[in-house]
C-alpha cells in the first residue's frame, strides 16, 4: 500500500475536485470445533482487499477491489469517481462539500487490541477443544454437544489523499460450548461462552480463561438436562429481572437499531428498516425511566477488557469519542455519522454526530451502525432487586427474538429462567419469554444493578443492509428490573 499518492493526480485529470479514501483490510482466521466428542477438521482463512471511496462536492462513490496494486486501486478509484459524479447529478448529497462528505483527521489514529497471550501452536487449541468435549459424561438424555474456538485478526489502514489517517489492529477470540438435551419429549439447548451468550470481547487467548471455557461443556450438558426437566414458564403480567446477557439484546434491538440515524431518515425501509424514533424527539422525548442512561462508547474499558466494537476511528476515518445518547431517560443524540447528521441538518435538525460509519469488510461501503452501546450501572444490589419482587421471573441468555421493522413492538425468549416469589429466587422454569413495546418498556425500568452486576459483552453478528452486513457490536450493562411486563412460557 505504498505510493498511494500516485493515483490522485490521475483523478484530477478527469476534471473533478476529488478527495479519495482507500480502506485496506487484511484478515486471518482459524477455527476448530467438535461434534460430540469427535474433533472436526480445523479451518483457516485469509481475506484481503480495499474499498476505494471518492468524494466530490455533492457526490460520493464507492468501489471495492481485491487487486491492491497501483493499477487495481486506480481502476477502482476511476469507477468510484464515476459513481460520485452520478450521485452529484441525482442530488443525493446536494449542498454537501468535501469536508462534510470526507473530513480529514488532523493526525493518524492508532488502535491495538490489548492482548495478554496468544497461542502460536495451533495444536494447543486442537487438544483443548478435544479434551473439553471428551470430558462430557455420558447420559442418555444428552443428544448432542460441541466445543469450539474461533480466532480472527484484522489489520485495517485508511488513507485519505495518500496520507495514512487510521492504523488499527484487532484480535477477536470466540470460545463457545453448547449442549442439547431431550427429557420426556422436551428438547432444550444450552449455550455457554462466546457469541451465543454475548460473551465476546477483544483480546488474546486470555478470553478462553475469561469465559470459563474449561469445564463449560459438562456444565452446559447439566444445565440443558435441568432446563429440559423444568416446568414451563408461567404466563401473565409480572416483574422481570434481565441479566446482562439478555439486557444486551434488549439494548441492541430497542435502543441501538432505532437510534441509527439512517433508519430515522428513511433508508433501508425494505430490509427490516425505519424506526419509531423521529427527528423531532431528540432533546425532550422520555425514552425510559430516569434511571436509564445510555452511552455510545467506542473505547469502553479499553485498557484491560476492550469491548468488541472498540476502535480509534470508524471506517470513514471519523475519530471516535464517547457520546451520551439517553440521559436520565431523555433522548439526547442519535447514532448518526457526520454524513447523516449533515442530511438531518438539511431538514432543519441540528444534532451531534458519532463515529459510527461501519462496514463488515472491504467489500462493503460503510453505513450508520451501532458500536458499543452501554447502559450505565446504577446503585441497586442484586439481592435487593430480588427481594423487592413478590411475583416474577429472572431471565438470562437469549434464545429467540422478534421485533417489528420500526424496532418498536418486540417479543424475546430466553434459555434460562428462575421464578421469583416473595423476594426469593426459586425453581428453574423452561422457555421464559416476554413481550412489550420499546416506546413504553424502558419507562418500566425500576431498579438498575450496581457495578457488581455490570458485564462487558458483545456479539459478532449484528445484521443490517442489502447485501447483508454482519458487524461486531458491544453492549455493557448491569442487571435491570422491569415492573409489570407481559411474560409467557413455551408453546404447548
Amino acid at each position: 500500500m505504498k505510493n498511494l499518492k500516485s493515483i490522485f493526480p490521475l483523478l484530477g485529470q478527469a476534471g473533478a475536485s476529488a478527495r479519495v479514501s482507500v480502506r485496506h483490510i487484511l484478515s486471518r482466521s482459524f477455527s476448530v470445533s467438535t461434534a460430540k466428542s469427535k474433533l472436526m477438521p480445523p479451518s483457516m482463512g485469509l481475506d484481503e482487499g480495499a474499498m476505494v471511496t471518492v468524494a466530490v462536492p455533492g457526490g460520493l462513490g464507492f468501489c471495492a477491489t481485491p487487486n491492491i496494486t497501483k493499477q487495481g486501486l486506480l481502476q477502482a478509484a476511476r469507477h468510484a469517481l464515476r459513481l460520485a459524479q452520478l450521485t452529484q447529478q441525482k442530488g443525493v448529497y446536494d449542498g454537501l462539500d468535501l469536508d462534510t462528505l470526507m473530513p480529514v483527521p488532523r493526525a493518524a489514529a492508532i488502535w491495538r487490541s490489548p492482548v495478554q497471550k496468544v497461542s502460536h501452536d495451533r495444536r494447543d487449541w486442537l487438544d483443548l477443544a478435544a479434551h473439553e468435549a471428551g470430558s462430557v459424561e455420558q447420559d442418555s438424555r444428552l443428544i448432542y454437544w460441541t466445543a469450539s474456538l474461533h480466532e480472527q485478526s484484522t489489520e485495517q489502514n485508511i488513507y485519505i489523499d495518500g496520507e495514512l489517517v487510521s492504523d488499527q489492529k484487532f484480535l477477536f477470540i470466540d470460545p463457545l460450548t453448547s449442549a442439547t438435551a431431550m427429557v420426556d419429549g422436551v428438547c432444550q439447548l444450552r449455550h455457554l461462552g462466546g457469541r451465543s451468550t454475548a460473551g465476546c470481547q477483544q483480546g488474546g487467548d486470555e478470553q478462553i480463561d475469561r469465559v470459563g471455557f474449561v469445564g463449560s461443556c459438562q456444565r452446559a450438558a447439566e444445565e440443558a438436562i435441568a432446563l429440559a426437566s423444568a416446568a414451563p414458564c408461567p404466563s401473565g403480567e409480572m416483574d422481570i429481572v434481565l441479566m446482562p446477557d439478555q439486557m444486551m439484546l434488549q439494548i441492541h434491538e430497542s435502543i441501538g437499531h432505532p437510534l441509527e440515524l439512517d433508519r430515522i431518515l428513511g433508508d433501508e425501509r425494505n430490509y427490516a428498516g425505519t424506526s419509531f424514533v423521529t427527528l423531532d424527539m431528540f432533546g425532550h422525548y422520555q425514552y425510559g425511566s430516569p434511571l436509564l442512561t445510555v452511552r455510545f462508547d467506542p473505547g469502553q474499558r479499553a485498557a484491560t477488557r476492550p469491548e468488541l466494537a472498540s476502535y480509534a476511528t470508524d471506517d470513514m476515518a471519523h475519530v471516535a469519542a464517547e457520546q451520551i445518547l439517553i440521559d436520565k431517560g431523555i433522548l439526547k443524540s442519535p447514532l448518526g455519522s457526520p454524513l447523516s447528521i449533515a442530511r438531518a441538518a438539511q431538514r432543519g435538525f441540528n444534532l451531534d454526530p458519532v463515529a459510527n460509519s461501519r462496514a463488515s469488510s472491504w467489500r462493503r461501503p460503510p453505513m450508520d451502525r451501532m458500536a458499543n452501546i452501554n447502559v450505565d450501572p446504577g446503585s441497586a444490589l442484586f439481592d435487593d432487586m430480588i427481594s423487592s419482587i413478590d411475583d416474577g421471573v429472572l431471565m438470562s441468555t437469549n434464545a429467540s427474538w422478534s421485533i417489528d421493522d420500526s424496532r418498536n413492538k418486540f417479543q424475546f425468549g430466553c434459555e434460562w429462567g428462575q421464578r421469583i416469589r416473595h423476594g426469593k429466587l426459586q425453581e428453574l422454569v423452561r422457555g421464559p419469554g416476554y413481550r412489550g413495546v420499546s416506546a413504553h418498556f424502558w419507562r418500566s425500568l425500576d431498579m438498575v444493578g450496581g457495578p457488581e452486576t455490570f458485564r462487558v459483552l458483545g456479539t459478532p453478528n449484528c445484521g443490517k443492509g442489502e447485501p447483508n452486513q454482519a458487524v461486531r457490536v458491544g453492549h455493557a450493562s448491569p442487571a435491570c428490573l422491569f415492573r409489570g411486563v407481559e411474560v409467557f412460557g413455551p408453546a404447548a
